[in-house]
């Protein structure tokens, strides 16, 4: 069974694990999550939304609800226009390659999709680009790959700095 708490559950902190990744891990804080897929990412949709529940974040699943074929942005769409409207502070998406998802996460204003095949790019995604939504491909990646990139890109900080006249480069 799938859980689907309401908005209003309560978070906690936890300490990230040490990791050589990269330089900008921080404490582990807990984050409100929308989450989505189709049915090609749909078995680590549910390994992701229990982990994250475990680590303590506040999670809504936006769907699909089982390994049903369907297609995806009408899974996608609104998990990126619930983080663009800021009901979410981050967004997971996901599907066969996680490249479909990523391009429709993308075409809602404000929202920074990156596809992260690997630890280290979801470390960019977040430090260079201050990534608010994550794609991944099921098709693509072990499980446990994708489990440990979702710990990274929620512990990895936004640089800032030069990074931050690029992001307003591409808002305008």
């Amino acid at each position: 069974m799938v859980a689907r708490p309401s908005a209003g559950v309560a978070s906690r902190s936890t300490v990230c694990p040490p990791t050589s990744t990269g330089p900008l891990l921080s404490t582990m804080k807990t984050f409100s999550i929308a989450i989505g897929s189709d049915h090609a990412g749909f078995r680590y949709k549910e390994s992701i939304t229990a982990m994250l529940l475990a680590d303590g974040h506040t999670v809504r699943d936006f769907g699909t609800y089982s390994d049903a074929s369907c297609d995806y942005p009408d899974f996608i769409r609104p998990v990126a226009e619930a983080v663009a409207a800021g009901q979410f502070e981050r967004g997971i998406v996901l599907g066969g390659s996680g490249n479909g998802e990523a391009i429709v996460a993308n075409r809602v204003r404000g929202v920074r999709c990156g596809l992260c095949w690997n630890e280290q790019v979801a470390i960019w995604n977040r430090t260079h680009n201050d990534g608010n939504c994550l794609s991944l491909g099921e098709r693509t990646i072990s499980e446990e790959e994708a489990l440990k990139i979702v710990r990274v890109w929620l512990a990895t900080e936004f640089e800032g700095g030069r990074h931050l006249a690029r992001i307003q480069k591409i808002d305008r």
